[in-house]
């Protein structure tokens, strides 16, 4: 890793994020703190450890007579991670325990940790063998992920299991959804040769670049040629809209969760539909609008509880709806992987009850004809199959539309929802779709 900030700080810094997420805070909010400096670094040390984090929490366990503090323990297992040998970070193994018995010292308030910290690392050297074989016996060290998201896996995804799993460890790659509206899919495809970069198509807007880039180097960035979105997640846009009334000369859409607003996006790109945005949290709702203004588009943008529409709603019903719902996220640990660790197996069935309040406020607000779209980025059965079951059971009147159900990480080519489709250039999502059929005169 290259950086301008010596290994020690870069230890230190990380150490807290990773600290911070062991408490219950998500990454994204604990690196905010991150100065701008130690970001890229610390982003990626992060990433790794988190993606090793079941196979630290187990050595850890191994090395340690007791629980120790947050801080420390996030240090030994970051340092633990760079120890090991089938780890690509390239550190020699004394710079790593030297650095981190540095980063302790720097701690002023865990300073006395540092002789603890040394210890356990050079144990972990001179024992590697018979504490490899230790932990490699449990379920959360061999995939790194806790051990009843395991189990619930392979219950639940039998055979498809262990190539969920696999997927979720890899690094996602850089999927581009392009703007029709301002470019081609062929003519960006030239524009990405022209400045050194190749890719492949996904889907009917996306491509999925070779290698990835930081957005600012992608040509006609800032003029809204393209954004960043996963495959999965462009499938519901075609999907809502190809089934919206023939009728209708300028359809009314509800994004119900609308935020980070990839899916709002796609909708106005694609097609002439008139969107009501919404989104419990208003700061993400600035973020969504200063991307809709990137790319050339507008909707109507509202912070409102889906679930509440007496506090939102006009009376007016839609002729599509898009419920993107909350969700356990278990879908995207690829691109997340403090999301397994933030999760408690009872926060799946809450989060089922929250899809269903949602999907039961929102129906009623459908017209005759009009078409809903159920989404998650989730792969677990309570939040995707059971789901369009349970509704299905509650409206019989349903009509089932054609629909990608479960799309899942790293199964590849053939699998339901991928067609043809490059191998990784999704993540895992769950649809389902219903036309409400039109009164009988």
């Amino acid at each position: 890793m290259t950086s301008g900030v010596g290994l020690a700080a870069q230890l230190q810094h990380t150490a807290g994020v990773l600290a911070a997420v062991a408490k219950g805070q998500r990454w994204d909010g604990a690196m905010a703190r991150v100065t701008p400096a130690l970001r890229p670094a610390v982003q990626a040390l992060s990433f790794h450890a988190m993606r090793h984090e079941g196979w630290a929490r187990t050595m850890l366990g191994l090395l340690a007579s007791r629980a120790p503090a947050p801080w420390p323990g996030a240090l030994l297992k970051l340092a633990l991670v760079l120890l090991r040998a089938q780890d690509a970070m390239a550190y020699a193994p004394h710079t790593v325990v030297n650095q981190a018995v540095s980063a302790c010292r720097a701690q002023e308030a865990q300073a006395h940790a540092a002789g603890w910290v040394n210890a356990c690392l050079r144990r972990y050297l001179r024992e590697t063998q018979a504490l490899e074989a230790s932990a490699a016996q449990t379920d959360e060290a061999r995939e790194n992920l806790p051990g009843w998201w395991v189990r619930r896996w392979r219950d639940e995804l039998g055979a498809h299991a262990q190539a969920v799993m696999s997927a979720s460890r890899e690094h996602p790659p850089m999927v581009l959804r392009v703007n029709r509206r301002r470019c081609q899919v062929k003519a960006y495809i030239q524009a990405l040769v022209a400045n050194g970069l190749s890719a492949r198509a996904v889907g009917e807007d996306g491509l999925m670049l070779e290698h990835a880039v930081p957005v600012h180097q992608l040509p006609g960035w800032a003029q809204g040629w393209v954004s960043v979105q996963d495959g999965a997640a462009q499938l519901a846009a075609p999907l809502l809209l190809e089934a919206l009334p023939a009728a209708a000369t300028r359809p009314r859409v509800l994004d119900a969760c609308a935020a980070p607003g990839g899916k709002t996006a796609h909708l106005l790109e694609r097609g002439d539909v008139d969107v009501l945005a919404l989104d419990l949290d208003a700061e993400r709702l600035t973020r969504v609008q200063s991307s809709l203004q990137r790319l050339g588009l507008g909707a109507t943008l509202r912070a409102a509880d889906a679930a509440q529409p007496r506090a939102w709603h006009d009376g007016v019903p839609f002729d599509g709806i898009l419920l993107d719902a909350p969700c356990s996220a278990s879908g995207i640990v690829r691109r997340h992987p403090d999301i397994p660790w933030l999760r408690r197996p009872q926060d799946i069935d809450g989060l089922a009850q929250r899809q269903r309040q949602l999907l039961r406020t929102l129906w009623p607000l459908l017209k005759p004809g009009g078409c809903l779209v159920y989404a998650v980025c989730s792969v677990f059965d309570a939040e995707g199959p059971a789901q369009a079951d349970w509704f299905a059971g509650q409206h019989p009147e349903a009509q089932p539309l054609a629909a990608p159900g479960r799309v899942l990480p790293g199964v590849g080519v053939g699998a339901p929802g991928l067609g043809d489709n490059p191998i990784m250039a999704f993540d895992g999502f769950f649809y389902a779709a219903w036309r409400k059929p039109q009164p009988v005169v």
